[in-house]
Protein backbone atom coordinates (compact mmCIF):
# COMPACT_ATOMS: atom_id res chain seq x y z
CA UNK A 1 0.00 0.00 0.00
CA UNK A 2 1.29 3.14 -1.19
CA UNK A 3 1.36 6.45 0.67
CA UNK A 4 -1.51 7.87 -1.18
CA UNK A 5 -3.62 4.68 -0.35
CA UNK A 6 -2.98 4.93 3.07
CA UNK A 7 -4.18 8.35 3.20
CA UNK A 8 -6.87 7.49 1.59
CA UNK A 9 -8.03 4.84 3.81
CA UNK A 10 -7.23 6.68 7.16
CA UNK A 11 -9.40 9.12 6.19
CA UNK A 12 -12.29 6.56 4.50
CA UNK A 13 -12.02 5.40 8.71
CA UNK A 14 -12.28 8.72 10.24
CA UNK A 15 -15.02 9.54 8.38
CA UNK A 16 -16.81 6.41 8.21
CA UNK A 17 -16.45 6.32 12.26
CA UNK A 18 -17.69 10.12 12.52
CA UNK A 19 -20.74 9.34 10.32
CA UNK A 20 -21.79 5.37 9.69
CA UNK A 21 -22.40 6.52 5.90
CA UNK A 22 -20.04 5.00 3.00
CA UNK A 23 -17.66 7.47 2.14
CA UNK A 24 -17.27 8.64 -1.52
CA UNK A 25 -14.29 9.91 -3.29
CA UNK A 26 -15.75 13.55 -3.84
CA UNK A 27 -15.66 13.66 0.23
CA UNK A 28 -11.91 12.57 -0.06
CA UNK A 29 -11.00 15.44 -2.45
CA UNK A 30 -12.69 18.12 -0.63
CA UNK A 31 -12.75 17.41 3.05
CA UNK A 32 -9.78 15.31 3.33
CA UNK A 33 -7.58 16.91 0.99
CA UNK A 34 -6.28 13.89 -0.68
CA UNK A 35 -3.77 15.59 -3.59
CA UNK A 36 -4.78 13.37 -5.90
CA UNK A 37 -8.06 13.79 -9.06
CA UNK A 38 -10.98 11.91 -7.96
CA UNK A 39 -10.62 10.03 -11.14
CA UNK A 40 -7.25 8.61 -9.33
CA UNK A 41 -9.10 8.12 -6.17
CA UNK A 42 -11.51 6.12 -7.11
CA UNK A 43 -8.73 3.80 -8.94
CA UNK A 44 -6.65 3.72 -5.53
CA UNK A 45 -10.43 2.62 -3.77
CA UNK A 46 -11.15 0.37 -6.45
CA UNK A 47 -7.78 -1.39 -5.94
CA UNK A 48 -8.15 -1.23 -2.12
CA UNK A 49 -10.95 -3.17 -2.61
CA UNK A 50 -9.90 -5.40 -4.63
CA UNK A 51 -7.10 -6.21 -1.63
CA UNK A 52 -10.20 -6.64 0.82
CA UNK A 53 -9.46 -3.18 3.12
CA UNK A 54 -12.68 -1.79 1.44
CA UNK A 55 -15.91 -2.54 0.65
CA UNK A 56 -18.99 -1.30 -1.26
CA UNK A 57 -21.93 -2.27 0.20
CA UNK A 58 -24.19 -0.65 -2.53
CA UNK A 59 -23.18 -0.53 -6.10
CA UNK A 60 -24.11 3.05 -5.94
CA UNK A 61 -22.43 3.75 -2.61
CA UNK A 62 -19.07 4.90 -1.26
CA UNK A 63 -16.87 2.39 0.33
CA UNK A 64 -16.60 1.16 4.01
CA UNK A 65 -13.51 -0.67 5.51
CA UNK A 66 -13.21 -4.15 6.01
CA UNK A 67 -12.11 -5.74 9.22
CA UNK A 68 -8.68 -6.39 7.57
CA UNK A 69 -8.94 -2.35 6.15
CA UNK A 70 -9.46 -1.82 10.03
CA UNK A 71 -6.41 -4.46 11.10
CA UNK A 72 -3.87 -2.90 8.54
CA UNK A 73 -5.03 0.76 10.17
CA UNK A 74 -4.23 -0.24 13.47
CA UNK A 75 -0.77 -2.11 13.05
CA UNK A 76 0.38 -0.12 10.70
CA UNK A 77 -1.00 3.57 10.41
CA UNK A 78 -2.28 4.28 13.98
CA UNK A 79 -0.29 5.87 16.14
CA UNK A 80 -0.37 5.15 20.11
CA UNK A 81 -1.78 8.20 21.44
CA UNK A 82 -1.78 9.08 25.30
CA UNK A 83 -4.59 11.10 27.11
CA UNK A 84 -4.21 14.82 27.13
CA UNK A 85 -3.65 16.47 30.54
CA UNK A 86 -7.10 17.79 30.52
CA UNK A 87 -8.48 14.56 29.67
CA UNK A 88 -6.50 12.66 32.37
CA UNK A 89 -7.60 15.77 34.81
CA UNK A 90 -11.28 15.21 33.60
CA UNK A 91 -10.80 11.43 34.20
CA UNK A 92 -9.44 12.05 37.73
CA UNK A 93 -12.21 14.43 38.69
CA UNK A 94 -14.64 11.97 37.40
CA UNK A 95 -12.77 9.23 39.62
CA UNK A 96 -12.82 11.54 42.66
CA UNK A 97 -16.39 12.24 42.25
CA UNK A 98 -17.58 8.68 42.53
CA UNK A 99 -15.38 7.87 44.64
CA UNK A 100 -16.60 10.60 46.96
CA UNK A 101 -19.83 8.73 46.95
CA UNK A 102 -18.14 5.60 47.92
CA UNK A 103 -19.19 3.66 44.48
CA UNK A 104 -17.85 0.44 44.50
CA UNK A 105 -14.42 0.49 42.12
CA UNK A 106 -15.42 -2.14 39.67
CA UNK A 107 -18.57 0.04 38.92
CA UNK A 108 -16.42 3.27 39.44
CA UNK A 109 -14.57 2.06 36.63
CA UNK A 110 -17.15 0.70 34.01
CA UNK A 111 -18.96 4.00 34.43
CA UNK A 112 -15.72 6.05 33.93
CA UNK A 113 -14.79 4.13 30.81
CA UNK A 114 -18.29 4.11 29.18
CA UNK A 115 -18.44 7.78 29.54
CA UNK A 116 -15.48 8.98 28.05
CA UNK A 117 -15.81 6.12 25.38
CA UNK A 118 -19.35 5.94 24.09
CA UNK A 119 -18.39 1.85 24.53
CA UNK A 120 -20.01 -0.68 26.79
CA UNK A 121 -17.12 -1.19 29.23
CA UNK A 122 -16.85 -4.30 31.36
CA UNK A 123 -14.63 -4.94 33.98
CA UNK A 124 -14.03 -7.52 37.21
CA UNK A 125 -11.58 -9.28 39.19
CA UNK A 126 -10.46 -12.72 38.00
CA UNK A 127 -10.84 -14.60 41.70
CA UNK A 128 -14.20 -13.02 42.41
CA UNK A 129 -15.34 -14.14 38.96
CA UNK A 130 -17.68 -11.71 38.93
CA UNK A 131 -18.03 -8.89 36.27
CA UNK A 132 -19.29 -5.45 35.56
CA UNK A 133 -20.70 -3.16 32.80
CA UNK A 134 -21.72 -0.15 31.91
CA UNK A 135 -22.81 1.80 28.62
CA UNK A 136 -25.67 -0.44 26.81
CA UNK A 137 -27.95 2.18 26.66
CA UNK A 138 -24.99 3.93 24.14
CA UNK A 139 -23.75 1.12 22.77
CA UNK A 140 -27.52 0.07 21.69
CA UNK A 141 -27.88 4.19 20.02
CA UNK A 142 -25.59 3.27 17.49
CA UNK A 143 -26.66 2.62 13.82
CA UNK A 144 -25.34 -1.25 13.86
CA UNK A 145 -27.69 -2.18 16.71
CA UNK A 146 -30.94 -0.82 14.58
CA UNK A 147 -31.32 -4.74 14.12
CA UNK A 148 -33.39 -6.90 16.80
CA UNK A 149 -31.00 -9.85 15.80
CA UNK A 150 -27.62 -8.23 16.75
CA UNK A 151 -29.36 -6.52 20.17
CA UNK A 152 -30.89 -10.10 21.37
CA UNK A 153 -27.07 -12.04 20.30
CA UNK A 154 -25.50 -8.55 22.48
CA UNK A 155 -28.10 -9.83 25.35
CA UNK A 156 -27.27 -13.27 25.32
CA UNK A 157 -23.40 -12.46 25.72
CA UNK A 158 -23.99 -9.84 29.28
CA UNK A 159 -26.16 -12.94 30.50
CA UNK A 160 -23.16 -15.26 30.73
CA UNK A 161 -19.89 -12.40 30.94
CA UNK A 162 -18.78 -14.23 33.50
CA UNK A 163 -17.95 -16.80 31.62
CA UNK A 164 -16.44 -15.42 28.16
CA UNK A 165 -14.33 -12.72 30.12
CA UNK A 166 -13.05 -16.01 32.37
CA UNK A 167 -11.45 -17.39 28.71
CA UNK A 168 -10.43 -13.97 27.51
CA UNK A 169 -8.64 -13.40 30.67
CA UNK A 170 -6.26 -16.83 30.44
CA UNK A 171 -5.22 -16.07 26.79
CA UNK A 172 -3.85 -12.13 28.36
CA UNK A 173 -0.42 -11.92 28.97
CA UNK A 174 0.07 -9.40 32.55
CA UNK A 175 -0.43 -5.84 31.44
CA UNK A 176 -0.90 -6.75 27.62
CA UNK A 177 -3.70 -4.95 25.54
CA UNK A 178 -5.15 -6.56 23.19
CA UNK A 179 -7.68 -5.32 19.85
CA UNK A 180 -10.02 -7.81 18.29
CA UNK A 181 -11.55 -6.59 15.26
CA UNK A 182 -15.13 -7.90 14.26
CA UNK A 183 -14.51 -11.71 13.00
CA UNK A 184 -11.02 -11.85 15.32
CA UNK A 185 -13.94 -11.21 18.56
CA UNK A 186 -13.19 -14.21 20.43
CA UNK A 187 -16.72 -13.33 21.37
CA UNK A 188 -18.59 -15.38 18.39
CA UNK A 189 -21.68 -13.68 18.90
CA UNK A 190 -21.03 -10.24 18.46
CA UNK A 191 -18.49 -10.56 15.35
CA UNK A 192 -19.78 -7.16 14.42
CA UNK A 193 -18.17 -5.67 17.12
CA UNK A 194 -14.55 -4.85 18.04
CA UNK A 195 -13.01 -4.94 21.49
CA UNK A 196 -10.19 -3.29 23.08
CA UNK A 197 -9.04 -5.51 26.46
CA UNK A 198 -6.36 -5.37 28.85
CA UNK A 199 -5.65 -7.20 32.07
CA UNK A 200 -4.86 -5.38 35.84
CA UNK A 201 -3.14 -5.55 38.50
CA UNK A 202 -4.40 -3.79 42.32
CA UNK A 203 -1.32 -2.25 44.46
CA UNK A 204 -2.47 -5.56 46.35
CA UNK A 205 -1.86 -8.04 44.08
CA UNK A 206 -5.77 -8.87 43.14
CA UNK A 207 -5.78 -8.96 39.02
CA UNK A 208 -8.78 -8.26 37.01
CA UNK A 209 -9.70 -7.19 33.15
CA UNK A 210 -11.38 -4.19 31.28
CA UNK A 211 -12.65 -4.11 28.24
CA UNK A 212 -14.40 -1.73 25.55
CA UNK A 213 -16.35 -3.25 23.03
CA UNK A 214 -18.23 -1.29 20.46
CA UNK A 215 -18.82 -0.75 16.82
CA UNK A 216 -16.15 -1.58 13.96
CA UNK A 217 -16.16 1.74 13.13
CA UNK A 218 -14.84 2.87 17.14
CA UNK A 219 -12.22 5.28 17.87
CA UNK A 220 -9.34 2.66 18.38
CA UNK A 221 -6.80 4.67 19.34
CA UNK A 222 -8.66 7.09 22.04
CA UNK A 223 -9.85 3.71 23.55
CA UNK A 224 -6.97 2.18 23.73
CA UNK A 225 -5.35 5.16 25.94
CA UNK A 226 -8.19 5.25 27.61
CA UNK A 227 -7.86 1.49 28.82
CA UNK A 228 -3.78 2.30 29.60
CA UNK A 229 -4.81 5.26 31.77
CA UNK A 230 -7.50 3.71 34.01
CA UNK A 231 -4.88 0.90 34.36
CA UNK A 232 -2.33 3.01 35.75
CA UNK A 233 -4.74 4.25 37.80
CA UNK A 234 -5.32 1.22 39.17
CA UNK A 235 -2.24 -0.30 39.63
CA UNK A 236 -0.97 3.02 41.22
CA UNK A 237 -0.60 3.74 44.49
CA UNK A 238 -3.19 6.18 43.95
CA UNK A 239 -4.49 7.95 47.45
CA UNK A 240 -7.27 10.68 47.99
CA UNK A 241 -6.20 13.64 50.04
CA UNK A 242 -8.31 16.84 51.26
CA UNK A 243 -6.70 20.12 50.77
CA UNK A 244 -8.01 22.86 51.99
CA UNK A 245 -11.38 21.13 51.78
CA UNK A 246 -10.75 20.06 48.45
CA UNK A 247 -10.04 16.34 47.17
CA UNK A 248 -7.42 15.58 44.83
CA UNK A 249 -6.08 12.48 43.36
CA UNK A 250 -2.22 11.94 44.04
CA UNK A 251 -0.58 9.16 41.64
CA UNK A 252 2.12 7.35 43.37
Amino acid sequence: MNIRQQKILTSVIEEYTNTAVPVSSEILVKKYQVKASPATIRNDMAKLEKNGFLYQPHISAGRIPTDEGYRYFVEEIMKDRELSINEQKKLQAELLKLKAKNTRLERTVVKLLSGFSGALAITGANKKEEFFESGIKSLMSQPEFKNIDEICKLAEVLDVVDEKFENIAKDLKENETKIYIGKENPIGEISNCSMVVSSYKLKGGEKGILALIGPKRMKYAKNKSLIEYMKKLLSSSAVLIIVAGNLYLVIG
